[in-house]
């Protein structure tokens, strides 16, 4: 049996400053996750820190431990896997003065 994989899209040309996250997504199912982050234009400022949450209900999140540094140029990516987490799954962010980035964030699962 082959294993399930799904590729979903969380966040898509968004231009994020301040604070900012992606949208939540429902991972119960799967055994491992992969967050890809990709600067769609030059981000203005140093690059923002990122971590992963997670969420009991979708709604009311904590940091899950798991912090990257978002890609400081056009087309640069960062990562972050996970292996152990609950049902719902999403990345924030922290830009400082003035700081932003346009990105596209995908989340890669496999059960």
């Amino acid at each position: 049996m082959l294993p399930e994989n799904i590729t979903a899209i969380v966040s898509r040309n968004e231009r994020w400053s301040g604070e900012a996250a992606s949208e939540p997504y429902e991972a119960g199912w799967a055994r491992e996750a992969i967050f890809f982050v990709r600067a769609l234009k030059q981000p203005v400022g140093p690059p923002a820190k990122a971590w992963v949450e997670i969420s009991p209900d979708g709604m009311h999140w904590l940091r899950e431990g798991t912090e990257f540094e978002l890609p400081g140029e056009r087309d640069g990516l960062a990562a972050a896997r996970l292996t152990r987490f609950g049902n719902w799954l999403r990345i924030a962010a922290r830009f400082e003065n003035g700081a932003e980035c346009t990105v596209l964030v995908t989340l890669h699962l496999k059960a």
